[in-house]
């Protein structure tokens, strides 16, 4: 019962934290000019950003049965890929306190294996996609240097840098057995111990650096055609240094699904090369729909499955 009441609180505070910053962004944007923008998007250029996004699932759903079938795990690519779309759909469809990463969780379990084994599983994908958008970011830092204020731009490329150093140490963790006897240092020494073999060779490496900045990239696409949709038209680098951040912010679980966090950065963010409010917010929330209508074939899989939460 306190549980229960600790997840229900928990979602209430996030939903009235993102009703607090949609009500500061629009004490200084007009709501019938952001309806009017996004009312005036191209639809094929909506669309060209829905096929990136579906196609960046897609991938991270390979990379996910890659981490697992390293890991001794069966299954076929089906189903990764159907778990991963009801992933996305509890993570950006409904305002429940089962995230997505719970579930692909529960999907592994359902087949035979022990549920501390599924979430190192699920930590070690997720580890390497958090790896690839700071890498990506980092990246882009460098090929436009000048873009952002100084200060701004030595701050991200910090965070990004210590963020990096942070999945090399957990990398290296694997090989100290004293952490073994303090519960927290003994989670993620076995995460560190799965993290070592799915990246047990440069070769692995190389595949799963390169697969997620793909993935990244195919993200960074889909945002790079909506924000052209409406208006926004500034380069793909300047897409590519600006977006990063914004999705590490949403990251963060203080609001539903990042919805208002991502709005506040890209609006704060784009505000530093003279983008336009209307359109960066307009941008922002058609890319937050897209979301959810690209996580739409989760609801399926999930409806269509033999198993309910």
């Amino acid at each position: 019962m306190k549980a229960r009441l600790r997840k229900a609180i928990s979602i209430l505070l996030r939903l009235a934290i993102t009703l607090l910053v949609f009500v500061l962004i629009f004490r200084n944007i007009e709501l019938s000019e952001v309806l009017h923008t996004m009312l005036g998007a191209s639809p094929w250029l909506l669309l060209l950003g829905l096929g990136f996004q579906l196609l960046s699932t897609l991938l991270a759903s390979y990379r996910w049965k890659k981490v697992m079938r390293r890991l001794g795990f069966g299954q076929d690519f089906r189903f990764y890929l159907r778990s991963y779309f009801k992933g996305s759909f509890f993570n950006q469809g409904l305002p429940t306190s089962v995230g997505g990463d719970a579930l692909r969780v529960l999907d592994v379990a359902r087949t035979g294996h022990r549920k501390r084994d599924a979430f190192y599983g699920v930590a070690v994908d997720r580890g390497l996609g958090l790896a690839g958008l700071l890498l990506f970011n980092l990246l882009a830092h460098w090929l436009a240097p000048a873009l952002l204020p100084s200060a701004i731009f030595w701050l991200l490329n910090a965070i990004a840098v210590g963020g990096l150093a942070g999945f090399v140490l957990l990398h290296w963790m694997q090989r100290l057995d004293g952490l073994e006897h303090w519960g927290p240092s003994r989670v993620l020494r076995r995460i560190a111990q799965r993290l070592a073999t799915v990246l047990a060779s440069s070769k692995d490496w190389l595949q799963h650096v390169a697969l997620s900045l793909v993935i990244h990239m195919l993200t960074l696409l889909a945002i790079f055609a909506i924000g052209n949709a409406v208006g926004l038209e500034f380069s793909l680098l300047t897409y590519m240094v600006i977006v990063p951040p914004v999705i590490l912010l949403t990251l963060i679980p203080i609001s539903l699904a990042g919805w208002g966090v991502r709005e506040g950065g890209m609006i704060g963010l784009f505000a530093l090369v003279g983008g336009e409010q209307t359109l960066v917010l307009s941008m922002s929330i058609l890319y937050g729909m897209t979301l959810i209508v690209s996580s739409l074939p989760g609801l399926y899989a999930y409806l269509s499955g033999k198993h309910a939460l």
